[in-house]
């Protein structure tokens, strides 16, 4: 299994997101976009328009978590907006599977986001409506099998955004090899 390596843009310069998303082209699978609406989470960050702008400029593919309070509205425009993956949070739904099966019609990959303090365990029955689930903890999840990792600030935090990425793939890749299902 290939471990994957997602820069998270909300560690990144909102003013020069182009040129941070370059930084780590040759490096990075894809860019992870944190869209936050104040509501659901207590940070504002950037939204459906600046998406679309970053599409432009970057050849990487966006994976776009909406840490929003109305994920069953506006995840499928993600979507349609070019998001290779579109991430929803559990807590936020009133309609999980009709907007699971609304981001993949759009031709994306669902993903289903649970925040720390909720168990997984209610959702079993959504799996087969989504590509992926967003956990936290980069050498656990490895251990259990993930195989894509989102990193913020240890990316765009360090003096060297490549080479951090690069390192964080070390990281993951070491885990994975430990793991008692990768012998």
């Amino acid at each position: 299994m290939a471990v994957q390596l997602a820069p998270s843009l909300l560690s990144a310069d909102f003013a020069r997101l182009a040129d941070e998303a370059a930084a780590v082209a040759a490096v990075a699978d894809w860019l992870h976009v944190d869209v936050m609406d104040y509501h659901f989470v207590p940070n504002l960050t950037i939204g459906l328009p600046v998406v679309e702008s970053l599409l432009k400029h970057t050849e990487l593919p966006l994976d776009c978590h909406l840490m929003i309070s109305e994920p069953d509205r506006w995840a499928a425009g993600y979507a349609e907006a070019g998001a290779r993956n579109v991430t929803v949070h559990a807590e936020a739904l009133q309609a999980p599977v009709r907007t699971l099966r609304e981001i993949r019609a759009a031709g994306a990959r669902a993903g289903l986001a649970v925040n720390p303090a909720t168990p997984v365990e209610p959702y079993e029955d959504l799996l087969p409506e989504f590509d992926m689930l967003l956990l936290d903890t980069i050498e656990r999840c490895a251990e259990a099998g993930a195989d894509v990792f989102v990193a913020g600030t240890a990316v765009y935090g360090a003096d060297n955004p490549a080479a951090a990425v690069e390192a964080l793939r070390r990281h993951a890749e070491h885990a994975t090899a430990r793991a008692p299902w990768s012998h």
